[in-house]
């Protein structure tokens, strides 16, 4: 059995989570914040037996799509330039990161 961690932008959840439960798979919802942008996510945990861990990779995929934002670059005080314009950048965000973790026993009561 595997437990796997996976985060992903709160935009893909609803329809991530449908999914999954349509899977039959058990998920519990975490909200989190983080990453490059510092907004929030979600942080899905997923207990899932070793032969379906591929399936589930699979409904992540097509569920937890990349788009780009632009994002104002943050320059600290002690470094700005007079006169200088920092022009918006455009950045990937979305998709899922997922961690798989062995688990040694797994206990429902």
């Amino acid at each position: 059995m595997k437990l796997v961690l996976a985060v992903i932008q709160d935009a893909d959840a609803t329809a991530l989570i449908r999914a999954l439960s349509e899977n039959a798979f058990e998920v519990t919802k975490l909200a989190s914040t983080g990453g490059f942008l510092r907004e929030g996510n979600t942080t899905l945990m997923i207990g899932v037996e070793d032969e379906r861990l591929e399936q589930l990779k699979q409904i992540v995929r097509q569920k937890c799509r990349t788009r780009t934002r632009l994002v104002a670059p943050s320059v600290p005080l002690g470094e700005q330039n007079e006169g200088l314009v920092a022009d918006p950048v455009e950045v990937p965000v979305g998709g899922a990161v997922m961690f798989v973790m062995g688990v040694q026993e797994f206990v429902k009561v």
